[in-house]
């Protein structure tokens, strides 16, 4: 059975502790709270723990803190009490989950001592989750691991149960499909169609660049539309530093498309996503230079996101989650764009790749039949709203 404590006392008045705690006399906030313990709210009992525990005395820092949170689970103060405590007896894994909860609580309005509690968590979790790496990277060797060589997916797992990364997942804005797989970059050679759409490179760049010399073809890819929220702090709105030129749009073949014949046909063999008045999509997407796409997600995770860079510049970099890359022209990448995902153009030239969409190779052809149904009922119901990159 849990422990309980008996409900705050109203006739506590716990700002005469403040008081004394702000002034460092840690035998005077002692005297104040401890007789009244049992009946002190969750802050008070904090301050009583951080305290006894300044004073030495691990044992009170022990119950105070543990009292503290039976109370409020969150308090700042008494987790850091338990992971300087369990910390001080070794218990690193241990005190690593107390520094983590302190690190996730941080805000920039903190008293100075939380302020530097939380900094000084932030250094020691860190390096606990360094060290506890170097242990288990130490064992791993002996047991065949070679990172760079052993299971790529290994190694994903192994920086994020050791801090070097963070956890990335699917999180699309409309429509979720259950039990599907959060990979960020898929394997290549998932995709032995993609060689033909590579090979193509010079053909689609000739034909981009036919393009690019009238300007015409493309537009702003974020515009702002009537009676649709409009994100006023987004600086790519209704702005040409990025701008697609689409050949297929929600369902349908542009003009353009019978501008660019060999890109079309390179992409013939491709498992395109076919939803009336949304896919596929495909387009150049051109991002000049200093231009920056903020951190966002996707729509509907039931398909997956073609890159085909044709003009890239050094300093164009790419990030799904937490993994970061730069285009090289003529090698294609398939991503989820459902997982937090951004770019970047440092260079002083354009970049352009040529994007398209395609369903996920989990689905069944049953399941991409009612999705397809699906998103097409909703769209009769109420207009779509146009994807990102």
């Amino acid at each position: 059975m849990s422990e309980t404590f008996p409900p705050v006392a109203a006739s506590f008045d716990p700002a005469p502790a403040r008081v004394a705690f702000d002034r460092g006399d840690w035998t005077g906030v002692r005297g104040l709270v401890e007789p009244v313990a049992e009946s002190a709210d969750a802050a008070s009992l904090a301050l009583l723990a951080w305290a006894v525990h300044r004073s030495g005395d691990a044992d009170a820092a022990d119950r105070f803190s543990l009292q503290a949170l039976a109370r409020d689970g969150a308090d700042l103060r008494a987790l850091l009490v338990r992971a300087d405590l369990l910390a001080a007896r070794g218990a690193r894994r241990e005190a690593n989950l107390y520094y983590r909860a302190v690190v996730g609580h941080d805000s920039p309005h903190l008293s100075p001592d939380l302020a530097e509690g939380v900094a000084r968590a932030k250094a020691l979790q860190a390096r606990l989750a360094a060290d506890m790496g170097d242990h288990v990277r130490a064992e791993l060797e002996q047991a065949g691991y070679v990172e760079g060589r052993s299971s790529a997916r290994f190694t994903h797992a192994l920086d994020l149960i050791t801090g070097r990364r963070k956890a990335y997942f699917q999180q699309p804005q409309a429509f979720f499909f259950p039990e599907l797989p959060h990979i960020q970059f898929y394997p290549r050679e998932m995709f032995p169609w993609m060689d033909r759409v590579e090979a193509a490179t010079d053909a689609m760049t000739r034909e981009l660049e036919a393009v690019l010399e009238g300007d015409a073809g493309f537009s702003p890819y974020l515009r702002s539309r009537p009676n649709l929220q409009t994100r006023q702090d987004y600086p790519l709105a209704d702005s040409m530093d990025w701008s697609t030129c689409h050949l297929w749009k929600d369902g349908q073949a542009t003009p353009n498309a019978a501008l660019c014949p060999e890109t079309m046909d390179a992409l013939s063999d491709a498992p395109l996503c076919r939803i009336a008045a949304r896919s596929p999509q495909v387009m150049f997407s051109q991002l000049k230079a200093g231009a920056h796409i903020l951190p966002h997600t996707g729509f509907v995770n039931t398909r997956l996101i073609c890159h085909v860079p044709l003009i890239v510049p050094e300093g164009c970099k790419f990030r799904v989650g937490n993994d970061v890359r730069s285009w090289e022209r003529g090698k294609a990448w398939v991503f989820d764009d459902t997982i937090e995902h951004e770019a970047i153009n440092t260079s002083d030239r354009t970049r352009v790749v040529l994007i398209f969409d395609i369903w996920r190779p989990e689905l069944t052809d049953e399941e991409r039949v009612l999705v397809a149904a699906t998103l097409e009922a909703l769209d009769a119901y109420a207009p779509a709203v146009t994807t990102w990159e």
